[in-house]
C-alpha cells in the first residue's frame, strides 16, 4: 500500500500528515525528522487499530 505523505509550514515547524490516514499527523523543525516522526505515530496508529480489531 503506497500512502501519501504531506508536509506544510506551519506558524513555527513543519507539519506532516498522511493524506489517507488523516488521524497521523506530526510537527518537527526539520523535514527527515518530520518523516520519522510519521513513521512512528503511523506504527502506533496501526498498533491501536490492531487492538482496537483483534478477538480474544
Amino acid at each position: 500500500m503506497k500512502l501519501t505523505v504531506v508536509i506544510i509550514q506551519g506558524e513555527t515547524q513543519l507539519v506532516g500528515s498522511i493524506k489517507e490516514i488523516p488521524g497521523v499527523i506530526t510537527q518537527e523543525i526539520d523535514r527527515n525528522e518530520v518523516m520519522e516522526n510519521i513513521h512512528d505515530a503511523l506504527n502506533l496508529y496501526l498498533e491501536d487499530m490492531r487492538s482496537e480489531i483483534s478477538i480474544n
